[in-house]
């Protein structure tokens, strides 16, 4: 799976999980707090949903910071 598509399915997976968030906000590096508004409830939706569509799950605790670092942990892990 290339960058692009991951990233693809992570502004799915992120509109979802906050449906009323501006889908445009969405960039590779945008802020998950700053930009998005996620919180830690948030946070652990939006987890749950990238190991579930993704088939995987984390094996860091590590916080990511942007959409950037999100999807080239998920290209590594798949």
């Amino acid at each position: 799976m290339t960058q692009e598509e991951i990233y693809a399915k992570l502004q799915d997976i992120l509109k979802t999980v906050k449906p009323k968030m501006d889908p445009s906000r969405i960039t590779m590096d945008a802020s998950l707090t700053t930009d998005l508004g996620i919180d830690s409830l948030s946070m652990l939706l939006l987890s749950l949903a990238i190991e579930h569509d993704f088939g995987f799950q984390f094996e860091t605790q590590e916080p990511f910071k942007t959409v950037r670092e999100v999807v080239e942990y998920i290209g590594r892990a798949i």
